[in-house]
Order: C-alpha cells, then structure tokens, then sequence
C-alpha cells in the first residue's frame, strides 16, 4: 500500500511549531547584543547595588585637586589659676616720690618780698619777715604766704586778742627762718638750745624752723605735715608774744596745748596744733618747764 497523505491543515501546523522553537545566528547574536546593552543602561540608571563596591576612578576624577585643609588656630593657653588660698594681685603701680630733706645748706638766706595787713583784733602789732636758706628748693614767697596764713587762723593767737601780726619784707620785729638741721642747730646754739638735728627753737631775733621738721611733720602727731606747721609757728610764736613756760599734758585723752613739746611725746593727750579749741577756749595744762 503507498503511504497516506497528511491533511492540508495539519501539515501548515507542524511547520508552524517548528519555526517557532528554532532562531538562526545571526538573529540570536542581535538579542544577545540587545539584551546586553539594556542591561547596561539599567545599570547605569540605577547606580550601583547597596553594599556594592563603588567603581574605580577614571583617569579625570583621579587627576582633580582636592581641597587643601584649613590650618587649625592655636587654642590660647590658658592663664595659670593662683594657688588654693591666695589671691591674684594686681600688678604694683609706681612707688610715690619720699620727700627727701638736705641735711645741711649754705647758711645763707633770701627773704621773701612780700607783705600783707595787719591780722588779729587786739594787742601789740608784730610785723615779721619771712627767709628761706638758699639752695633748699623751697620758695620763700609761698612759705611767707602759708606763715600769714597760719597766724590769721580763728584757732589762733591773733584771733583771740593775744595779738596782732603783719607780714613785711624789711623793718621787722622778728623774723621766722626755714633752715636745713645743720644750719638750725648753729642757729639754736647761739641760745644755748641743743636742737640733735631735729628741733626748732626762738632765739633773740625771731624763730628758727627745722626744714626737717617744716616737710616732714613729727613721728607723734597724728596729722599730716600741713598741720604740724600750725604747731610750729603757733608754739615758737607764742614765745614770741612773752609765754616763756612750756606745759603738760592736761589729761589722759585730752588735747594736748599748743605749748607742750608734742615731739618730744604726748603723754596721753591727743596731737593738737591750735592754741585755742573749737569753742575759742584756750588749751592749757600743767606748767613743766
């Protein structure tokens, strides 16, 4: 028997499944290719996967500068802190100026042009001049004015009827010198007085005051050297007015009289450079010399 001829229908389909199982070469390389570059662009557009490594430089970014760093500013050290119990001090500012007193001079003096009126209300009118031993950087007409000053005080002898007195340059009654030690002691030994370099003294032609004692006050009195000055003229002029005594210390706390010789110590009264007090009443005390 021949053999048996397929239908027409079932013929086109076997020819059918077998073009769709089989692909030629060059048809297989273009869908390798295509699927290669979608691969690629996927990957491109995505990035690389997490926990991937990153992909190594090109030759463009390895060449770029990189930024230099910025230098780091010194910290400020810190200041050391004073020990536990001290107290940071500030730092010493100058060191005022010491007074310092010649202690001898030439023994010459100038006397101070300048006068003034009469002060006081009552008693024998006493003009008085004013010298300054030369080379002793110590005006003569600013000490002449000070001394009239001083004897025109309310606390005063002039003030209380005790006298009155005027400053002049020339045709004076007594004259009042500001002498460097040396010189007040040969001053004051020509009266028999032993002044030690330190003490004033009244001779037979007016008052001899130590520079040292005019500038620097006295170690017993409790006020500034401007006020010790007071002391001065007041005690060596009240010598001058006929009160030839000196006097003690009236009382523990007291003041002491214008007329005790403070420097030498108070004994228990208070430094006071007025012969008068507050209340005009006149500061008195024992008779000691």
């Amino acid at each position: 028997m021949g053999k048996r001829a397929l239908p027409a229908g079932r013929r086109g389909t076997r020819r059918k499944r077998a073009s769709g199982t089989r692909l030629s070469l060059p048809v297989l390389a273009l869908v390798t290719v295509s699927l290669g570059l979608g691969a690629s662009l996927a990957h491109l557009q995505s990035g690389p996967a997490p926990g991937a490594a990153a992909p190594a430089a090109t030759a463009s970014t390895a060449t770029a500068p990189r930024p230099r760093p910025t230098a780091a500013k010194p910290k400020p050290k810190p200041k050391p802190e004073p020990a536990p119990g001290r107290t940071r001090l500030p730092a010493p500012g100058p060191t005022p100026k010491r007074t310092t007193v010649p202690q001898s001079g030439s023994g010459t003096f100038t006397t101070a042009q300048a006068s003034g009126e009469p002060v006081g209300h009552g008693g024998t009118l006493r003009r008085y001049r004013v010298q300054v031993e030369d080379g002793i950087a110590l005006s003569a007409r600013g000490t002449a004015e000070e001394i009239q000053r001083i004897l025109a005080h309310p606390r005063g002898w002039a003030a209380h009827g005790r006298g009155r007195f005027q400053l002049v340059s020339e045709d004076a009654d007594f004259v009042i010198r500001i002498a460097t030690p040396d010189t007040a002691d040969a001053l004051c030994a020509r009266q028999g007085y032993r002044t030690h370099g330190e003490l004033n003294c009244e001779t037979a032609d007016g008052v001899v005051v130590n520079l040292k004692r005019w500038m620097l006050g006295s170690p017993t009195f409790a006020g500034e050297p401007a006020e010790y000055r007071h002391l001065i003229i007041n005690h060596e002029v009240g010598h001058e007015i006929g009160i030839r005594s000196h006097l003690g210390c009236p009382g523990p706390g007291r003041l002491a009289p214008a007329m005790m010789q403070q420097i030498k110590g108070l004994n228990g009264c208070r430094s006071n450079a007025f012969p008068y007090d507050e209340e005009g009443i006149y500061i008195t005390g024992p008779i000691v010399s």
